[in-house]
């Protein structure tokens, strides 16, 4: 079992940014990958970002490269997300959760409850 706890969501102007945390407990993460999925009401949950935990190394998905950092603090078994320039199309509820690097989908079946990330035009 694992537990995640997101942190870090508000209203933002559009071209503002925010910082997003995302704690883990219960599952040792040396050997996973970690990262973020955001969802909106009506719409399926979609990959964000993706790190590896042990080699620090990166993915995105197209509609954030560029704009979102994903990073990690071992010490902390936390994983962040530093959102820059955001778009109200940005506007989701956001997960994190551990990732599969073969094709970036979740790793695991629990999520935590999310943080509301609302950019206003």
């Amino acid at each position: 079992q694992v537990q995640l706890v997101e942190s870090g969501g508000g209203l933002v102007q559009a071209g503002g940014s925010l910082r997003l945390s995302c704690a883990a407990s219960g599952r040792s993460l040396s050997a996973n990958g970690m990262g973020w999925f955001r969802q909106v009401p009506g719409k399926e949950r979609e990959f964000v970002a993706a790190i590896d935990w042990s080699g620090g190394r990166t993915h995105y998905a197209d509609s954030v490269k560029g704009r979102f950092t994903i990073s990690r603090d071992k010490a902390k078994n936390t994983v962040y997300l530093q959102m820059n320039s955001l778009k109200p199309e940005d506007t989701a509820v956001y997960y994190c959760n551990g990732v599969y690097y073969i094709d970036y989908s979740p790793l695991w079946n629990s999520w935590g409850k999310g943080t509301l990330v609302t950019v206003s035009s």
